[in-house]
């Protein structure tokens, strides 16, 4: 967890900040105004914009996390198509640590191979961002009274929490498709790319497959997303203060 957890604020800094900036872009080529309210059309041209910008760094991130996670798995607990399985026999882990991993998918596969799983995760992070971002500007708008300026933190973590139930719960599928393609290829690889590995899982597992972890995602994307949107909206507000302050 070293690996994500030392990336984690870069990676939500770019998407926040992809996010804001391209919506008052548009905001203010389309109506002359950056602080104008965004309309729905906007929103989500900015949270497609994010998801696309945000593989470019959450890609290799994820990657290095699932085969580090995997690497320590048995080869049924894996789930690879083995001619001979025989139950309990341990693999010696293939990485050292995240730096290793990194080295070893350069050596072995180039740059592109640390983006393995990458179109799995634009498929699933430009809904799902869409689904992220425009909840939370609507209820945001819903839940503040009339005539106040900005929600308040009790707002914003309740439009962030259920944004992000709603974000998460929905990119299971995907999620489970992008983590199979870039768990594929520690050993050897299973897969041809999102078709095949969409393909073999309903082949071998049925549609199920695709909605394991549904429940954990949904219930953990609310405080995940609650304590991110609070943290983004209080951050801003003592930056905006500070600015004021000294100008």
């Amino acid at each position: 967890m070293s690996f994500p957890l030392v990336s984690i604020a870069v990676y939500n800094s770019v998407v926040f900040g992809v996010f804001s900036n391209t919506q008052r872009f548009i905001s203010q080529h389309r109506y002359g105004n950056s602080n104008s309210s965004p309309a729905l059309m906007d929103l989500a041209l900015a949270s497609m914009a994010t998801g696309i910008v945000s593989v470019g760094i959450g890609g290799p991130v994820d990657l290095v996390k699932i085969r580090l996670q995997m690497q320590t798995q048995t080869f049924l607990e894996a789930d690879l198509d083995l001619k001979h399985r025989v139950t309990g026999i341990s693999i010696k882990p293939a990485y050292r640590g995240p730096v290793d991993c990194v080295g070893t998918i350069l050596r072995q596969d180039g740059l592109a191979g640390l983006y393995r799983g990458s179109s799995a995760m634009i498929l699933r992070d430009i809904p799902g961002y869409c689904l992220y971002f425009i909840p939370y500007t609507f209820l945001c708008g819903w839940i503040t009274p009339d005539g106040c300026l900005s929600p308040s933190p009790f707002s914003v973590w309740i439009a962030g929490g259920i944004a992000g139930a709603i974000s998460w719960g929905t990119a299971t599928p995907m999620d489970v498709v992008k983590s199979r393609l870039q768990a594929d290829g520690v050993y050897f690889k299973k897969y041809k790319g999102v078709i095949d590995c969409i393909y073999q899982s309903y082949q071998n597992n049925g549609l199920k497959v695709f909605f394991r972890g549904f429940t954990v995602n949904a219930v953990r994307g609310f405080p995940m997303s609650a304590a991110m949107f609070l943290g983004y909206e209080l951050s801003l507000k003592a930056i905006r203060n500070q600015a004021q302050t000294n100008p």
